[in-house]
């Protein structure tokens, strides 16, 4: 795994309150959730878009927002025309909430918030107006928000990811995949460690770590040592604060039986040598159509609602939902 660069000061990872507070609990119900991976090409927005298009389905109020700064195109995969409103319109207040550049999909129950028409300069926001950008999702009046997150590990794609309740590392079967994969993860559990390092003291373990060689075997269960040699009670509060952090996993365009067992494999070597749970929500099997219907421009759940892929796609959704209702009645 590769090291860490140190996050600078400047852009401070966000602090996410709970939105489970008692106040908060009554103003919203919604969930954030986030799609992600370590490199573009492996189908985040065809898993964005039929996951809400899933949602919806079952009678959910959803938004899906392309939040691929700077290379959005998720409408697309809904099938919908180009967007004449969207993030830019927040960006440049054009409107004051995210709501009013609600865009219909044709789908019941599900808006679209586009990044077609955003300037050039969205994909590097300021801290500023990212954070506006997050409050915004925030005060979405819906159930869920899904959230099609670019490739890559930037601050901006690990802020998204860390944004939602449930963030969904996506990967496709291959090694160079699998390797991103998990740089994408460890860089994002070290980007949350950042907004708690006050906290726990971890500022010089961070930067540390954030200048180790590459090639440096290094990790939340080193981490969590190293701390509880200096301190045993903030070791064990830093315990907890580490199983917060839980990925959901999806595997797309598996092709053969081997494909098939690399969901569990990742799961049991990110427990393994990094010491975290992870969510293993299924897997999705190449399918011919998908590019045939990004082609036409045509969204491939509602074309083909119950083929192979939708089939998978119900079984996500569904182990998502029953996560999902498992966090809330532990948080109540």
């Amino acid at each position: 795994m590769g090291a860490v660069d140190p996050i600078p000061e400047a852009d401070p990872a966000p602090r996410r309150a709970s939105r489970r507070s008692p106040a908060k609990a009554v103003e919203s119900s919604l969930r954030i959730v986030g799609v992600g991976g370590g490199k573009g090409g492996i189908g985040k927005s065809l898993v964005s878009a039929s996951v809400a298009i899933e949602l919806a389905r079952r009678g959910k109020r959803v938004v899906v927002v392309d939040a691929d700064l700077g290379g959005a195109n998720l409408h697309t995969c809904l099938g919908v025309d180009l967007p004449s409103a969207g993030l830019g319109d927040f960006l440049e207040r054009r409107v004051e909430r995210l709501d009013e550049a609600l865009v219909p999909t044709g789908v019941p129950n599900l808006s679209l918030l586009s990044g077609a028409h955003d300037p050039l300069d969205v994909a590097n926001p300021k801290h500023q107006q990212k954070m506006r950008l997050f409050r915004g999702i925030q005060a979405l009046d819906v159930d869920f928000a899904v959230l099609d997150i670019g490739g890559g590990t930037n601050f901006n794609v690990l802020d998204f990811f860390l944004l939602a309740d449930h963030g969904i590392l996506t990967l496709v079967p291959e090694p160079t995949s699998v390797e991103n994969a998990y740089r994408f993860l460890k860089a994002a559990f070290y980007r949350r460690l950042r907004a708690v390092e006050t906290v726990y003291g971890l500022g010089d373990l961070l930067s540390e770590i954030g200048r180790a060689p590459a090639g440096t075997v290094t990790g939340p269960r080193t981490l969590l040592a190293q701390v509880r040699e200096r301190d045993v009670a903030t070791g064990d509060l830093l315990e907890r604060e580490m199983k917060k952090f839980r990925p959901r996993l999806v595997v797309n365009m598996a092709r053969t039986e081997g494909d098939q067992g690399v969901g569990a494999a990742v799961v049991s070597a990110w427990r393994k040598y990094f010491g975290l749970d992870m969510d293993y929500l299924g897997c999705i099997g190449y399918d011919d159509e998908v590019w045939r219907c990004v082609r036409s421009r045509r969204a491939l759940l509602l074309e083909q609602p119950e083929g192979r892929t939708a089939q998978a796609i119900s079984g996500i959704v569904g182990r998502l939902l029953e996560i999902d209702s498992s966090l809330l009645r532990e948080e109540n």
